[in-house]
């Protein structure tokens, strides 16, 4: 069976981005308690790995010599 490949046409720190502004909107709609405090630190979660994803493809970034 093949794998089936697709090209992402959003890059991933903008679809985590996305998927972090998605997760606080919900967690707004939802009283204080602790599924609203489980999709804030989604979001964080998310946010985190949009930042790491960036600065792991800046270009200022070298391997040790």
């Amino acid at each position: 069976m093949k794998r089936r490949r697709f090209t992402q046409t959003v890059s991933l720190e903008e679809r985590l981005a996305g998927e972090a502004k998605r997760l606080r909107e919900q967690a707004k709609a939802l009283p204080h308690g602790p599924e609203r405090e489980d999709l804030i630190r989604k979001a964080r979660q998310a946010e985190t790995g949009s930042h790491m994803s960036g600065w792991l493809r800046s270009p200022g970034l070298r391997p040790p010599e």
